[in-house]
């Protein structure tokens, strides 16, 4: 997939088998996966709390008790996406001086996330999102607005250590660049079915990106 090693830590937490009386936190896990499984399949429509409710052999009654509406369990997810994301950001971070080298990696990550989540690849490209609360867009939005301010933070330190006029300027430009290119993958694997790969050409694409 690429030169770098997957930082990928890729699914939502296992839990056993179901039983009759889940452990108390266990259902609210399980009914979270059951939604990311259903955005997994390619050209799902919207998806109903009695389709969800079907897929778990429960009531509509029972998600309720664990989520107060369908969207807080899309909020469930991207809680998901968000502490695995920034929880490998702030690795990247800590393990690379190189500023080059933590933004080749961050954008090698998130791409590498989206490919092994297609389900949150619906969600982090909005696609799962269009009948849904508002609130839920704007906050993949504050999601990807926090992961450029990390990489004009990356671009700003390599541009002025390479000697830039303007390396604040710089960064700026770059870094949304950078997001445009990562946001298209997202959305071209998710509307392709999951069919064009985010790591396609991923190299030489980010050779070009990059330079």
């Amino acid at each position: 997939m690429s030169e770098f090693e997957s930082e990928v830590s890729p699914d939502l937490p296992a839990v056993a088998a179901p039983r009759k009386r889940p452990k108390p936190g266990e259902r609210r896990v399980q009914i979270l996966q059951a939604l990311a499984t259903m955005l997994e399949q390619p050209g799902a429509e919207r998806i109903t709390t009695s389709a969800l409710a079907s897929r778990l052999d429960v009531s509509e009654a029972a998600l309720y008790r664990h989520f107060a509406s369908k969207a807080q369990m899309f909020e469930g997810l991207i809680e998901f996406i968000e502490q695995t994301v920034f929880t490998l950001v702030n690795q990247i971070a800590e393990r690379e001086t190189d500023p080059s080298v933590r933004t080749r990696k961050l954008i090698v990550m998130l791409l590498q996330f989206a490919e092994k989540n297609p389900g949150m690849t619906r969600v982090m490209a909005g696609d799962a999102l269009v009948f849904e609360n508002e609130r839920l867009q704007e906050r993949m939005n504050q999601f990807f607005d926090k992961l450029e301010a990390s990489l004009k933070q990356n671009l700003r330190e390599g541009a002025a250590s390479d000697g830039a006029a303007m390396p604040t300027v710089q960064a700026q430009v770059q870094a949304s660049v950078i997001v445009a290119f990562m946001m298209g993958r997202l959305q071209r694997f998710s509307r392709s079915g999951f069919k064009r790969l985010p790591s396609e050409h991923l190299d030489a694409s980010l050779g070009m990106l990059l330079g």
